[in-house]
């Protein structure tokens, strides 16, 4: 029986739209940088910024240089992002029946907690989570497993009795590594078949669906 759920943020909660790809464009463009494509940019999403970027800059980045990229981005992703964020349909009704039947509910983020906190309240499901888990919490990032390590000890909480949910194969990689099940969410994945290719323990192409996993 699943009893704890980890969840992703982005495209797995929400759809935060074109913010992240709109954010990444005029951030390397201030500074002087070329641009990644909107593909480029949606294939590192669900892992922090201060990582992709490094990864998708085709001029060698310092540390100095992620520091300020990475800032940038942020602050232009705020100002656009409460515009374009909003939740999947499917997803309160999902929420309000799996904490109807007392489960527990979290979220794992490549986001900053105190981000992933304010998101949650402008959306009004903040509620809904027993606790929430950003990038500023842990020491390695997705798709590394830390972040469900520590809700797992922090809650004594048993793996065969927990799942990750998200859109992209990092989610489902850093689930595996945690050693509890795993479930691709269609509804919001930018490559499905990098998603798929994971082999989630489950996939689904609806939230409800999510309810009615054992």
């Amino acid at each position: 029986m699943i009893n704890n759920y980890f969840f992703d943020f982005d495209k797995t909660l929400a759809d935060s739209g074109d913010s992240s790809v709109i954010a990444t464009k005029e951030a390397f463009k201030s500074m002087n940088l070329t641009v990644p494509d909107s593909d480029t940019i949606s294939g590192y999403i669900g892992i922090p910024a201060k990582i992709s970027f490094k990864k998708m800059a085709k001029e060698p980045l310092s540390d100095d240089k992620i520091m300020k990229l990475t800032n940038k981005f942020l602050s232009i992703y705020s100002e656009v992002e409460d515009a374009n964020t909003k939740l999947f349909p499917g997803i309160l009704d999902m929420l309000s029946q799996l904490k109807s039947a007392d489960k527990k509910l979290y979220v794992v983020s490549s986001k900053k907690t105190d981000e992933l906190d304010r998101n949650l309240k402008h959306l009004n499901i903040r509620q809904y989570f027993d606790d929430i888990v950003g990038y500023d919490l842990v020491t390695n990032y997705k798709p590394a497993p830390d972040g469900i390590v520590l809700l797992l000890k922090k809650y004594d909480l048993k793996k065969d009795e927990s799942m990750m949910i998200g859109d992209a194969k990092y989610d489902i990689q850093m689930g595996q590594s945690a050693g509890v099940r795993t479930c691709g969410a269609l509804w919001g994945a930018f490559d499905v078949d990098s998603l798929t290719n994971q082999v989630p323990t489950y996939l689904v192409d609806q939230p409800v669906r999510i309810v009615s996993l054992a």
